[in-house]
């Protein structure tokens, strides 16, 4: 197994936190990964992406300038990296946010209404664990009951309230992907 993951999205969205869960997911299960961020001067708002890449050897450089697949939260992240994947690679969208249409046919599209799930489960912070929950779906290497487990030793104190709300949109979103 030789994979990479670049998610993107504006401040505030939860785009390192799933980079994060990616991580260490995969290094539970005894694989080899990185974690890399990448985002501007600006807090809440600017732009923010992370790559995460995971292998049963070990991963040559944290550094991807064609990624294979690509979370895009938002229109700008969409708009930016749709031209950068890898032929055969993955693409899952935030069509709540993101009304441009493909212009690629060398990569697979996997839109979802990610917000509108995230309003349905009661917060739109959530809306990053439904991409989440898409991309293990498309990705089966690293499972929902091992990120759950994450959550669960993550989630704790003021943050336990949220464990509920990820834990549906986990599921929301695997359930999402055809």
């Amino acid at each position: 197994m030789d994979s990479n993951v670049l998610i993107s999205g504006y401040g505030g969205q939860g785009v390192l936190f799933v980079g994060q869960l990616l991580a260490e997911a995969a290094m539970n299960l005894g694989l080899n990964c990185t974690w890399t961020p990448a985002y501007g001067a600006e807090m809440r708002g600017g732009t923010v992406n992370c790559t995460v890449c995971v292998s049963d050897d070990e991963v040559a450089s944290a550094y991807v300038e064609t990624p294979e697949n690509v979370i895009a939260l938002n229109a700008p992240s969409f708009d930016r990296f749709e031209s950068k994947i890898k032929p055969g690679g993955v693409m899952i969208v935030n069509s709540s946010l993101v009304k441009a249409e493909p212009k690629r046919n060398d990569i697979s599209y996997k839109f979802i209404p990610m917000t509108e799930i995230a309003h349905e489960i009661g917060s739109e912070k959530v809306a990053n664990i439904v991409s989440l929950g898409a991309f293990i779906k498309v990705f089966p290497d690293i499972t929902k009951e091992e990120l759950i487990s994450l959550m669960k030793k993550k989630l704790t104190g003021k943050k336990a309230q949220l464990l509920d709300g990820n834990i549906q949109a986990l599921e929301k979103g695997y359930k999402s992907v055809n």
